[in-house]
């Protein structure tokens, strides 16, 4: 029992470890593109994660995804569930996670 205090204490060595070596990784090339709309930082990590020169493919390739998911339209709860095609599969999964949540097992 006297020794729960250091096992308490172990998690901030992989804590410390974690904040030493975070600011020396790169960013996500995605996200430095999307939302930062920096190119030329996102090209940097793009050649760091790949390990080549040429990286443009890559940067179309997430620009284009972009463009698509933002000509995607979303749809209400309502809207899916009188989809026939998407109704059962919708009520399968929340009969599945309410057995689940009410089944005791989260406490087991």
């Amino acid at each position: 029992e006297s020794r729960w205090p250091y096992l308490f204490g172990a998690i901030v060595v992989p804590s410390l470890i974690q904040v030493v070596i975070l600011p020396f990784l790169p960013e996500s090339p995605r996200y430095l593109l999307l939302e930062k709309h920096n190119t030329s930082k996102a090209e940097k990590a793009f050649q760091t994660f790949l390990g080549k020169d040429d990286v443009s493919h890559e940067v179309e390739e997430v620009l284009a995804e972009s463009r698509v998911q933002r000509n995607t339209k979303l749809v209400s709860i309502l809207q899916l569930l009188r989809t026939r095609a998407a109704r059962w599969q919708v009520i399968t999964v929340v009969v599945t996670m309410g057995c689940y949540q009410l089944c005791g097992l989260n406490a087991v």
